[in-house]
């Protein structure tokens, strides 16, 4: 029972949600999780991000992950419509949604229908594991990450920014070197791939 929107950036296909979820975004709300943009020096996408889901109608409630407390995040989850993580540095993100325990209640809150919407370093965490994304991701900035094993959410490895720059050669680099042994869904910034098991 999962109702899923996995982008590459959500800002450009943020038109397709409605139609998606098949009811009014006006006054819901989302959580919005920017926390894998934190160790990035580029966040100009997050506010793009941002920026989309207020001209949707939606309200949004931040959510720091690595910063809040437990009781925090369980209210924030439960009070909100939709669940979004941004993109960012997906190991940052791992590592912060493990060591939180946010990584349970969002896994929890999809299981049970609440969507989900993925943007980047949003989509990839949901996957078996995020090894693959390293050519495109500094693991680096997860000093505390000890595997690399995803939600496991989906059954499928997303690849966002196919054909986007500056990814271009990374993004391609890194199907060449899985799709053979993983199933890759490489997407641009103009695609999103959609799980609606409801």
């Amino acid at each position: 029972m999962k109702k899923i929107f996995l982008a590459a950036s959500f800002a450009d296909v943020s038109s397709h949600l409605a139609v998606f979820l098949n009811e009014s975004l006006q006054d819901r709300s989302v959580a919005f999780i920017a926390t894998a943009s934190l160790v990035e020096d580029y966040r100009g996408y997050v506010e793009n991000d941002r920026l989309a889901f207020k001209n949707l109608g939606l309200n949004i409630n931040e959510l720091d992950i690595s910063c809040s407390t437990f009781e925090s995040m369980k209210t924030i989850l439960s009070e909100s419509d939709y669940i979004f993580i941004s993109g960012g540095n997906t190991f940052y993100l791992l590592q912060e949604l493990r060591r939180t325990g946010a990584d349970q209640l969002i896994s929890d809150w999809i299981n049970r229908g609440k969507p989900y919407i993925g943007s980047s370093a949003g989509s990839i965490v949901l996957a078996p594991d995020i090894d693959y994304i390293q050519l495109m991701d500094d693991i680096k900035k997860a000093p505390q990450l000890s595997d690399t094993q995803g939600l496991n959410l989906i059954d499928f490895y997303p690849l966002p920014h196919f054909n986007n720059e500056p990814f271009i050669e990374v993004a391609h680099q890194i199907y060449t070197n899985y799709f053979s042994q993983l199933s890759i869904k490489p997407i641009d910034n103009d695609q999103f791939i959609i799980v609606d098991d409801q």
